[in-house]
């Protein structure tokens, strides 16, 4: 029995001279080094194993998935990241030129559709980056961003459109305008045959 009482205070010194050690060695800052170096994921032996947030920062992956980002004036309006999106958080609302090539991507490629929304739901978000790998112009990114801490989560909503709620109302007018007049010179026509037949 006695025996057993020692080896138990023996083990419970142990255990508590490998905690009381970690506890004041813990001052020590942990060093931030390249997620390239191979000693990257190795444990520390001295210091704490944690990082002093936000003064240091931990750095970040290049394939790394985090924040969202679109350039707007590369985006075709294709909306083949918001079919993609296995939770649904872009919306696209598109609107067709009614003047044809509304301007060039950065990569050459014809924009034929306004966005008057294009919208980014970061709370639904699961970072899968689906959406930027089917992206035809490369305008949907991944950055390097990771804190985005917000204290109301509508503020996770994020709106890359750049074009004002009037000028879409144009275009739409426009484009509805123009819809109306093919209709009605279709119609013209199916009255011409059919009279002439």
């Amino acid at each position: 029995m006695i025996k057993k009482a020692i080896n138990g205070f023996t083990t419970a010194l142990k255990g508590m001279s490998i905690t009381f050690g970690h506890l004041f060695a813990s001052h020590a800052k942990r060093e931030v080094i390249s997620v390239s170096d191979n000693n990257y994921f190795k444990q520390v032996e001295e210091g704490t194993n944690t990082i002093q947030y936000p003064h240091q920062k931990l750095p970040v992956p290049e394939v790394g998935r985090y924040q969202l980002d679109v350039e707007i004036d590369d985006c075709i309006v294709c909306d083949l990241c918001a079919k993609i999106c296995p939770v649904d958080c872009i919306t696209i609302e598109s609107i067709k030129s009614t003047t044809g090539s509304i301007g060039e991507t950065s990569d050459g490629s014809k924009k034929l559709l306004y966005a008057p929304k294009f919208d980014i739901d970061m709370a639904k978000c699961m970072y899968c980056g689906l959406c930027t790998i089917v992206c035809p112009t490369e305008c949907i990114i991944m950055t390097n961003q990771y804190d985005k801490t917000v204290f109301e989560l509508k503020d996770l909503n994020y709106e890359f459109a750049d074009m004002a709620p009037e000028d879409a109302a144009e275009k739409r007018q426009l484009l509805e305008n123009q819809l109306a007049e093919r209709q009605a010179a279709k119609l013209a026509a199916m009255n011409k045959k059919e009279g002439e037949a």
